[in-house]
C-alpha cells in the first residue's frame, strides 16, 4: 500500500512539470473561435443586426395611444390669436367673459388616437431591405474574421510544431555533443590524445546547451502566440506530429474552389448595403398616405349654462372627472414635402460615390489575393522540391557523422572533423524540420488565398 502511495505521487509530481496536453488542431481552432474576444464580440453584433431586423418589420405597426388627464383649474377665455410654439400652448376653454375670474373646477380629457403611415411608396419595404441587408454584412464580417481566426491559429499551431521538432532536434545534437566529450576525455586521460580535445569538446557541448537553450526559449514565444490565439490561459501544449512528414493529399489531388473568399463576400455585402441605401434615399421622394382615428372623452365641473350664468360650477373632483362628452374622428391624409427631392438628390448621390469606392475596394482585394494566390503556388513547387531533398541530406549527414565519429575513436581523424560533421548533420536536421512544415505552411499560405478553409482542416 505504501509503495502505490508513493507510486501515485511520483507520477503526480512528473505529470507537474510535463506538458498540460496533447493539443490537435482542430481542438485549438474549436477553442479559438468560442473564447476569442473579436468573434464573440462580432457574434453579438450579428445578433443584433437581427433583432433590428424585427423591429423594422414591426415599424409598419400603427401607433396606438392612450391618454388621461384629470386637472384643476379656471376656464377664462379671450379673443384674439394664438399659437401653441412647441406644444407649449394650454388647452383651457371657455367664453371671453368681460373681465378675469378665478372660478376654478376638476375637468378631465381620455383619449385613444391610432395613426398608421399605411402607404409610403415603397419607403418602409426597403428599410426592411435594408436591414436584411445589414444582417447579411454583419454574418459576411463574422465569417470572415473567424476564416482569419482559423489561418492565424493553423499557423501559429504550425510554428509551435515546428519549434518543438527543433527542440528535439537541438537535444539530439547535446546528446551528440556529450557522447564526444565523454569519448575525448576518455582517451585524452589515455594520454591517446592532447589535452585541447577534451577542452574543444567541452567548448561544443557549452554550445549545444547553448542552442537548447534558445529552442525551448523559441518554443515558449510560439506557445504563448497560440495561447493568445485560443484565448485560454496560460499552458503548455504538445503538438500532434502525424501529418508533418507528410504532403497534403490536396497537393496531389490538386487544390481548387468555387466559393467566393470571405473577404471578397464581405465587401460584396458592402456594396450591396450601400446600393440599397440609394434605393432608400430615393423612396423618400415620394409622399406617405396615413390613416388616423381619434375617439375623445371629457368631462368638466362647469355647468352648460355657465355662459351665462358664472355661478354653475361645481368644485366636486367627481363631478369634474366624471366623462359626459364624447366625440370620435376617422380620416385618411397625405404629407409631402416638396423640398424633399432637392435635399435627398445630393444625399443619393452622395450614396452612390460610397458604393463606388466600395466597388474599387473589391476590386483591389480580388487583385491582392489573386497576387497571394501566385505567390503560394510558387512558393509550394520550392517546398515540395526541399521536401524532397530534406531526406537526402540528412542521410548523408548521418553517414558522415558515423563515419568521422568511428575514425576519431580510432585516432585516425581530428576532433575539429568531427566537430564539423556534427555542425552539418545538426543543420540537416534543422532544414528537414523546417522543409517538412514549411510545406503544411504554404499550403495553408494558398488556402488563405482561395477562401476554402475545408481544404486544409479536412487534412487532420
Amino acid at each position: 500500500m505504501y509503495f502505490k502511495k508513493i507510486t501515485l505521487l511520483f507520477f503526480l509530481i512528473f505529470a507537474s512539470v510535463t506538458y498540460a496536453q496533447t493539443l490537435s488542431l482542430k481542438e485549438a481552432i474549436k477553442t479559438g473561435l468560442e473564447n476569442y474576444g473579436t468573434i464573440r464580440a462580432k457574434t453579438n453584433y450579428s445578433n443584433a443586426s437581427r433583432e433590428t431586423l424585427k423591429q423594422s418589420k414591426r415599424d409598419y405597426l400603427p401607433n396606438l395611444n392612450l391618454s388621461a388627464q384629470q386637472d384643476y383649474g379656471t376656464v377664462n377665455g379671450q379673443n384674439g390669436p394664438l399659437y401653441g410654439f412647441g406644444g407649449l400652448g394650454v388647452a383651457s376653454s371657455g367664453l371671453p367673459l368681460p373681465e378675469q375670474n378665478w372660478n376654478s373646477a376638476f375637468g378631465a380629457l381620455y383619449l385613444v388616437n391610432m395613426n398608421w403611415d399605411f402607404f409610403t411608396f415603397g419607403k418602409t419595404q426597403e428599410k426592411i431591405n435594408l436591414s436584411k441587408i445589414d444582417v447579411q454584412a454583419k454574418e459576411k464580417d463574422l465569417e470572415q474574421e473567424m476564416f482569419q481566426q482559423k489561418i492565424k491559429i493553423s499557423a501559429a499551431y504550425l510554428n509551435l510544431l515546428a519549434s518543438q521538432r527543433l527542440l528535439i532536434s537541438q537535444k539530439k545534437n547535446l546528446s551528440r555533443a556529450e557522447v564526444f566529450k565523454r569519448t575525448a576525455a576518455a582517451r585524452v586521460k589515455n594520454g591517446l590524445l592532447a589535452g585541447v580535445d577534451s577542452t574543444l569538446a567541452t567548448a561544443e557541448v557549452s554550445k549545444a546547451k547553448i542552442a537548447l537553450n534558445l529552442a525551448r526559449n523559441f518554443v515558449k514565444e510560439q506557445n504563448n502566440k497560440l495561447v493568445d490565439l485560443m484565448g485560454v490561459a496560460p499552458q503548455d501544449f504538445v503538438t500532434d506530429t502525424l501529418f508533418v512528414n507528410q504532403i497534403p493529399r490536396e497537393l496531389v489531388t490538386g487544390l481548387a474552389s468555387d466559393s467566393l473568399h470571405p473577404l471578397l463576400q464581405l465587401y460584396k455585402t458592402k456594396i450591396d448595403y450601400s446600393n440599397q441605401q440609394v434605393k432608400l434615399y430615393k423612396r423618400f421622394y415620394y409622399p406617405t398616405m396615413s390613416a388616423f382615428g381619434v375617439l375623445q372623452t371629457r368631462a368638466s365641473g362647469f355647468d352648460s349654462s355657465y355662459a351665462t350664468d358664472q355661478t354653475a360650477y361645481n368644485r366636486n373632483y367627481w363631478d369634474g372627472v366624471n366623462p359626459d362628452r364624447t366625440n370620435y374622428l376617422l380620416g385618411i391624409g397625405i404629407t409631402w414635402n416638396l423640398t424633399t427631392p432637392f435635399r435627398s438628390s445630393k444625399q443619393v448621390s452622395a450614396q452612390k460615390f460610397v458604393s463606388q469606392a466600395l466597388q474599387e475596394e473589391y476590386n483591389q482585394a480580388d487583385r491582392e489575393l489573386k497576387s497571394k494566390l501566385n505567390f503560394a503556388e510558387d512558393k509550394i513547387k520550392i517546398t515540395l522540391e526541399n521536401f524532397a531533398e530534406a531526406p537526402i541530406q540528412v542521410n548523408a549527414a548521418q553517414q558522415a557523422y558515423l563515419q568521422k565519429s568511428t575514425l576519431y575513436k580510432n585516432g585516425l581523424t581530428t576532433l575539429t572533423d568531427l566537430t564539423q560533421t556534427l555542425f552539418v548533420l545538426n543543420r540537416a536536421e534543422i532544414d528537414r524540420d523546417i522543409v517538412n512544415n514549411n510545406v503544411w505552411q504554404s499550403f495553408l499560405l494558398k488556402v488563405a488565398a482561395t477562401g476554402n478553409f475545408d481544404l486544409f482542416i479536412n487534412e487532420f
